[in-house]
């Protein structure tokens, strides 16, 4: 069945299906339908978030075991509530001692039972599968390793041996394994097997295969069969194979009464492949919609200025939002995701080997024409099937110029000729083709989200998820237009605000981006803190742009915990590679990190934040409450993640990971509430038989309005760019007008308002925000039963 609201909650070993179960009343009491559940299959022991699965056959005994889930399941029904569960099929922990189907492949070799579960390219190892897991090189690692039984022991870890071989010398004993161990470092370049993004701890699961999806699968496929399980949620579909395929296999199996939605990241206009059996996307472009609505694009372009002035963002260093991601792509794919480039480009040799029109071709052509083609992917994968968003002609046009010589610049045509299947449909072809729109994707993930979002920062806020930096701002034009689409195309896709993935709660981003409406306030804000840090021992941060981004973050959060804040903050800057990274910290940097936000934005000054937030609190309220509001009645399925029903400040992981606490209410958790019980107790309002018609106002401030009716029975109307409206004077002379019949405010049910104009300075006289239903429908409907 299709939700009406999902509630998300993070397992864990703190937070197991028993305390779920226990919060189950509240959630039902809050109004949503279904709780939406992190993955539920055995993980590796202490996981906080289960994505790193090792065995797809059992629920993880950590939460309380299938016992538990299907105890789980029970209370959860006896309070009218759903179950839908995360699955990953992408990949699982490439963790030996923990995965029983790796340790056979590792024991086995090739000729394991399992061995076709995991994506390895055994001939690019020489027979063997590199696992990067010592800490140096192997022989400086000998000294540390021993033999228990057919176990070898490497600090912590575990790996069985190949039968017969445990009684060799030690080095002989290493040579003779179906896996070499590895200096962590020679990943980047010689890994052998899929992993998720460049996460060499999670190895690719080969769901393409029936036998593998079906023994992958079957735990979960049973849960959906005996009703315990009625939605689910598919993590990282661009990681498959073959996305369509693996998602028509996966409704075959559930059938089409199981809700299913896709964390596919749509890339601006980009649309979710309309063939796809699915409900939808998990939300993230609904988010990029909304946040912009309540972007300022005139504000956030005077903060762009400001932040060159301040920061002197050059190259690398984020000045620019294209060629800052361009600048990113190339350092992924040329380190980070060197393995894989290398692995595509063996499939591109082959490929011309076997062909005699296509021999001849440099093999450092090829590699060159495998980079400069990715780095110019414009979505995270390019899906052909439908032409649904396939690799542009002008991709490789560019791409042809870097080449010096135009003869050999034909490689390029050659692989994006590949990557579009028009050389064929053999193994070697499909082989290309597949991975090279999974290493887009990884691409994409890596350079965007997690290096250029990091680099460049003019305004913060819009550095999420699916979002565009370079251009923040989305008219409500625009956000009718995506709504319309949305009730006519995936009326029951998925839609969210905060997710366990966000880098900055809603809330927190609802805050920065008032910044976008007062720009010089901000910089008069960021002078005056700055100079006041600068005084104090530490205070002076170690770079301009993390000292920007660390001020935009304290404002977002009010009030800085130093922890979280540091924790944050130094995660941004390894991320962004320009002065410390995870594989290369520099201490000395980091230190000053540190430093700065314990003088700084959670030292002294923090007084002069408190204040400036406080100035803003007016303006924060609209557009959190706003966001939320159109977030719950807009077209979709609306998820609240944990503690987000009230005002709720979090920052990237771990930091918005923890466990589930019930939350003290508040303004925004009554405005919740109400929209989530009216969706459940009227579903077909807002179902995929309800209609979206936006309302427009008229007027010297009608653009600060938006709002909409849905099927003619329910109005939310909502206030953007709050600070801008106080400016120019407030809503005097500018109304909205209803739709036929009598309304009444269910925020403030006293007040009712007939069909026609109303002035918004009554409509918005107690919040920035209404939530109107339409009264005598409901009288009707009465009397009628």
């Amino acid at each position: 069945m299709t939700p009406t609201a999902t509630y998300r909650l993070q397992l864990q070993p703190d937070f197991p299906f028993s305390a779920a179960a226990e919060a189950a009343p509240y959630l039902a009491s809050l109004g949503v339908s279904h709780l939406h559940l992190s993955p539920v299959l055995e993980a590796v022991p202490g996981s906080t978030h289960g994505y790193d699965v090792v065995d797809p056959t059992r629920v993880r005994e950590e939460l309380g075991g299938e016992e538990g889930l299907r105890a789980l399941a029970r209370t959860a029904r006896e309070h009218g509530l759903g179950l839908v569960v995360d699955i990953v099929p992408n990949h699982m922990a490439a963790v030996p001692r923990h995965n029983r189907a790796l340790w056979d492949v590792l024991r086995e070799g090739p000729g394991s039972r399992y061995a076709r579960w995991f994506d390895i390219d055994w001939e690019a190892g020489g027979g063997k599968v590199l696992l990067p897991v010592l800490a140096g090189r192997v022989g400086d690692a000998l000294s540390t390793m021993r033999v228990e039984g057919d176990v070898l022991h490497y600090e912590e870890q575990r790996f069985p041996l190949r039968p017969a071989t445990a009684r060799l010398p030690l080095p002989e004993l290493l040579d003779a394994q179906h896996y070499r161990l590895a200096w962590w470092r020679l990943a980047r370049t010689e890994l052998n097997y899929r992993r998720f993004f460049t996460v060499s701890d999670l190895i690719g699961v080969r769901v393409e295969d029936p036998e593998v999806f079906a023994a992958t699968h079957g735990k979960i496929l049973e849960l959906v069969r005996d009703g315990v399980v009625e939605g689910l949620r598919v993590d990282h579909p661009d990681g498959l194979a073959d996305p369509e395929e693996y998602l028509r296999r996966l409704e075959q199996e559930t059938g089409a009464g199981c809700w299913t939605v896709v964390e596919k990241i749509l890339t601006g206009d980009e649309r979710l492949p309309a063939g796809w059996p699915v409900a939808g996307t998990t939300g993230y472009d609904a988010l990029r919609r909304l946040d912009g609505l309540f972007t300022d694009p005139a504000g956030a372009a005077e903060l762009l200025d400001h932040y060159r002035e301040f920061a002197g963002p050059s190259g690398d260093r984020g000045g620019y939002w294209e060629s800052t991601v361009r600048r990113a792509a190339y350092k992924v794919v040329t380190h980070e995701l060197a393995a894989e480039t290398a692995a595509l480009a063996r499939l591109a040799q082959r490929v011309c080997a076997a062909d005699p029109a296509l021999r001849d071709h440099a093999p450092w052509a090829l590699r060159a024409a495998v980079r400069e083609l990715l780095v110019r992917v414009p979505v995270y994968r390019p899906y052909r099937v439908g032409g649904e968003a396939a690799l542009p002609e002008e991709a490789a046009t560019a791409a042809k110029r870097t080449f010096a010589v135009a003869e050999e610049a034909r490689a390029v045509d050659v692989v994006r000729d590949l990557a579009l299947g028009r050389l064929g449909d053999g193994p070697e072809q499909r082989g290309f083709r597949a991975r090279f729109a999974q290493t887009s994707s990884a691409l994409r993930a890596k350079s965007v989200e997690d290096t250029a979002f990091y680099r460049y920062a003019p305004l913060i806020s819009a550095n999420e998820v699916g979002g565009d930096p370079g251009s923040p701002a989305v008219a409500p034009e625009e956000f009718h237009a995506y709504c319309a689409r949305l009730a006519r195309d995936w009326p029951a896709t998925g839609t969210v605000l905060s997710t366990h993935d966000t880098k900055r709660s809603a809330d927190v981003r609802a805050r920065i981006a008032v910044l976008s409406e007062c720009p010089r306030w901000w910089a008069e804000f960021l002078d005056r803190v700055t100079e006041e840090a600068g005084r104090l021992e530490g205070g002076r941060a170690p770079d301009p742009h993390l000292a920007w981004t660390a001020w935009q973050t304290a404002v977002g959060f009010g009030l800085p915990n130093a922890d979280r804040l540091a924790g944050a903050l130094l995660k941004g800057a390894r991320e962004a590679g320009l002065h410390t990274t995870w594989t290369e910290p520099d201490p000395a940097y980091e230190g000053a990190l540190a430093a700065f936000v314990e003088a700084g934005p959670a030292g002294p000054p923090l007084y002069s934040v408190a204040v400036f937030a406080r100035k803003l609190d007016p303006y924060v309220r609209a557009n959190a409450l706003g966001a939320a509001l159109a977030q719950l009645t807009m077209p979709g399925v609306p998820d609240v993640y944990q503690g987000a029903e009230r005002e709720y400040a979090a920052l990237v992981d771990p930091d918005n990971r923890g466990p589930f606490r019930r939350p003290a209410p508040d303004e925004k958790t009554a405005v919740t509430q109400a929209a989530l019980r009216l969706r459940r107790e009227r579903p077909e309002v807002f179902g995929e038989s309800g209609t979206y018609e936006p309302l427009a106002a008229d007027g010297p401030a009608a653009e600060h309005c938006v709002a909409f009716c849905r099927s003619g029975e329910v109005v939310t109307a909502v206030t953007r760019l709050s600070l801008r409206l106080e400016q120019a004077g407030g809503w005097a002379g500018t109304e909205l007008t209803l739709p036929q019949g009598r309304w009444t405010d269910l925020l403030a049910p006293e007040r009712e308002f007939a069909s026609g104009p109303v002035a918004l300075a009554e409509l918005f006289a107690e919040r920035p925000v209404a939530l109107l239903s339409r009264a005598d429908v409901r009288e009707v409907s009465a009397g009628s039963a």
